[in-house]
Parts: structure tokens; sequence; C-alpha cells
């Protein structure tokens, strides 16, 4: 076997962000595509635009998952890594995932569902063994976001298959909120964390470090679990709607004090910044929308774009150069994708509010996010592919 497969399939980051880029990638060329062609869309078992949104969601969203969490639960428990033979058949399930979704149209529904469905659990699975070593709460929580992303995508399959006819709309939220309170409660921890280890790195003084209140913490991991959990509960929304403008509101409140004009200072730290805002700019936005002001589909894109596609690209990069022992300065090429995505959705959104330019809105953004993805491909390939880069 060939030493790059051996080293792909060595450590999860390394196949899991490089299957979160090039399917990044694939998805937005093919919605690119239909937007310009629809009659070139191919036969899925569902309309182009819930494959696509499904695709981004429980597709390119859990790849990145899969890799950060095989990478970052051993750190956390001391347990050892994934082996090789468990990272290759995760990421094989994953891509038969991917596989089946594609040839949807030419499946039994149930077996599409029973294919898509395999990849969480069995990466739930892992890390369970894995954080059952040190059984921290703030810790196992990941353990319960990511059944409730498994729960999500299962209901959109429920409408797919004809268990029901009301389901699909709301798996596509959840699933994208769940999501969001996983970034709300990771960034939550790791964003502050990293700025004032680089401040201090500066000789920054202490009294100027990030500060995290104790209070809008718990606030924050609280409203983060309960909000997907509303679009469940709540049929028409007002409750989960309610729940994102609070959360929206708190999470600026978080970021407030945590240097983030400093951050500006070191692109790799701005942009989880940047895709933390993101964050709490969509939660507001969508939560407005759900209660009658604003375009609730705008909403969605500044999280599923500038939240989701922003933080994984920023978690990605930032992951893939520590732990192939590269230095962590985001590459030229790296840095203008963060600019990309974050203009991404900003396209997405003002073109949905516009009455005249919405297709142009949309594949101006769609642009931006494929062009975002190819320059994370190149500035990341070699840390995701070469061997580890020598201490000096």
């Amino acid at each position: 076997m060939p030493a790059v497969i051996t080293r792909i399939f060595g450590e999860g980051f390394r196949v899991f962000f490089l299957s979160a880029g090039l399917y990044g990638l694939f998805v937005g060329l093919v919605w690119g595509l239909w937007l310009t062609v629809p009659y070139m869309a191919p036969d899925y078992g569902m309309t182009p635009p819930m494959w696509h949104a499904h695709e981004m969601i429980f597709g390119y969203a859990t790849a990145a998952l899969g890799g950060f969490f095989l990478t970052a639960v051993p750190n956390w428990t001391g347990a050892p890594d994934a082996r090789a033979r468990f990272i290759a058949l995760a990421a094989g399930v994953w891509l038969a995932g991917r596989m089946a979704m594609w040839f949807s149209g030419m499946l039994p529904p149930v077996m599409v569902a029973v294919i898509d469905l395999a990849f969480v659990p069995i990466l739930a699975a892992k890390i369970a063994t894995q954080l059952i070593r040190r059984p921290k709460p703030q810790n196992m929580i990941f353990l319960l976001l990511l059944s409730l992303i498994w729960i999500a995508d299962l209901l959109t399959h429920f409408e797919w298959i004809g268990m029901t006819d009301d389901t699909l709309q709301s798996g596509l939220r959840m699933g994208l909120l769940a999501l969001c309170a996983m970034i709300a409660i990771l960034g939550g921890r790791i964003t502050p964390a990293f700025t004032r280890n680089a401040m201090k790195r500066a000789g920054v003084s202490e009294a100027d470090w990030p500060v995290s209140v104790g209070a809008l913490n718990k606030a924050g991991m609280g409203l983060s679990l309960i909000l997907p959990l509303s679009v469940l509960a709540s049929g028409d929304w007002e409750i989960a709607g309610a729940v994102a403008l609070t959360l929206g509101v708190v999470q600026i409140l978080r970021m407030a004090r945590w240097r983030t004009i400093w951050a500006a200072r070191e692109p790799i730290l701005l942009a989880l910044h940047l895709g933390l805002g993101m964050l709490a700019l969509g939660l507001i936005l969508w939560g407005l929308a759900v209660l009658g002001l604003g375009n609730e589909v705008a909403a969605l894109h500044v999280l599923g774009i500038g939240c989701v596609g922003g933080m994984t690209l920023a978690v990605m990069s930032r992951a893939a150069l520590g732990h192939s022992g590269r230095a962590l300065v985001a590459p030229g090429p790296m840095v203008v994708a963060y600019g990309l995505m974050a203009a991404a959705a900003l396209s997405r959104w003002i073109g949905a509010e516009m009455d005249t330019g919405y297709l142009v809105a949309m594949l101006l953004s769609d642009g931006l996010w494929v062009t975002a993805f190819a320059l994370y491909l190149v500035a990341m390939w070699p840390a995701l592919t070469r061997p580890r880069a020598k201490q000096d």
C-alpha cells in the first residue's frame, strides 16, 4: 500500500478533513451546476435543493466532526488514538452514505436511509469508549449532540420513506441547529482559550486577556441544548425562534470580552471569532424570521455558510497544522478562504432580501464557497497528506 494512503488513514483528522474539503467542493459545484442548468440535475430520490441541504448538514459537516472528535477526544482523555483499520472503516461508511444519497433515485428509500444513518452511531460509539476513561460532563455532552444530529437525519428519511409527511423541514433545521449548538459550546471553549494563549505568547498583560463569564457560559450551554430540541417540540417553531434569538444575544455578550480586535492580527485566530460572530448573527436573524421579521431561508444560510462553513474551515485548518507539526500560521490561500466564506454567507443573506438579482446572489455565494474550499485544499494538502513536519 502506498505510504501516502497509509498516512491518510493513520490519523482521523487527515482522512476526514480531506474528505470534508473534497465533498464541500463537490456539493458546491453540483449545486452551482443545477442552479445554472436545472434540467441537468441527477435523479435523486428527493428534490435537488433538499439533497443539497441534506448533504451540507449530514454529509459535509459530519465528516468535519469525525476528523475533529477522532483527534481531540484522545487528547482530552488520554485514550489511545483510533487505529487505522477503524478510521478506514468509518471513512468507508461515511462515503457509502454519500453514494447512497447520490444514487437515491435508483435505490429503495429504506436502503438509502440505513446506509446514510450508519456513520454517526459508529463515530459516537468510538468516542464514547474514549470519553468513558474520563467521563467529564462538559465532554460527554457532545454525545448528546451527536445523537440529536442523528435523530434529525432520521426525521428527514422518515418523510422520504413515506412514514411521515411533515418531518423533512424539521429534520433539516434540527440538524443545522444541533451543529450550531456544537459550535456554540465547543467554540465558546476553545476561542477564548486560544486567544488567551496567543496573547500570553505575545507578552500581553494578564489583565487584558479574554474573560469568560460563568453565568453566560452556562446560559449559552443550556440554550444550545434546548434549541434543536425546541424545533422538534414546537410545530410552528415560534418557541425555537425565541430560544435562537436569546442564544444569539447571549453569544454576543459572551464574545464582548474575548478580545476579538486583538485577535485580528492572527487570521487563524480571527477565523474562530468570525465563525462565532456569524453564529450570533444567524441565530438572531433566524429567531426574528421565525417570529415574522425577515427571510427565514436567508437566515439559515448565514448559519449554514457563515457559522458551520466558516467555523469548520477555521477548526480544520488549525487542527491540521497543529497535529501535523506545522506552525499555527494560516497560509495565504487559507486566509483568503476565511474571508470568502464570510462573504459567501453575506451574499446569500443579502441576495434573499433583494427584489431582483436573487439568482445572481445565489450563484455568487456558491462561487465564493467553491473557491474557499479549493483554496482550503491547496493550503492544507501538505498538512493532510505529507509526513509530520520535523520540529526544530
